[in-house]
């Protein structure tokens, strides 16, 4: 059974950094693209950052050159790096990865930008 289990959000003023970590299990975690998104209230969920097995990144134009996404294969953990954070990130955060036909997906992790 996959499990995916995101850490690291919180509440940060404007400008501040913050390190999401998604911890992985029950999927041999190296060989699969791993995938940030994220959902603001009343918006749909969008795609933020996108990681695969060979560590490939691409990101979504509004968090390019901001955000980064990394992954520990001996850790089965992605992460990802948000700097110079916006009120406009504030969203709920999910890790998510698809192992043949099924799509899974993490709790969510809450970020708050305000000052």
């Amino acid at each position: 059974q996959v499990q995916l289990v995101e850490s690291g959000g919180g509440l940060v003023q404007p400008g501040g950094s913050l390190r999401l970590s998604c911890a992985a299990s029950g999927m041999m975690f190296s060989i699969y693209p791993m995938r940030w998104h994220r959902q603001a209230p009343g918006n749909q969920r969008e795609l933020v950052a996108t990681i695969t097995g060979s560590s490939r990144t691409s990101y979504a134009d509004s968090v390019k050159g901001r955000f980064t996404i990394s992954r520990d294969n001996a850790k089965n953990t992605v992460y990802l790096q948000m700097n110079s954070l916006k009120p406009v990130d504030t969203a709920v955060y999910y890790c998510n990865t698809n192992v043949g036909t099924s799509n899974y997906w993490g709790q969510g992790t809450q970020v708050t930008v305000s000052s």
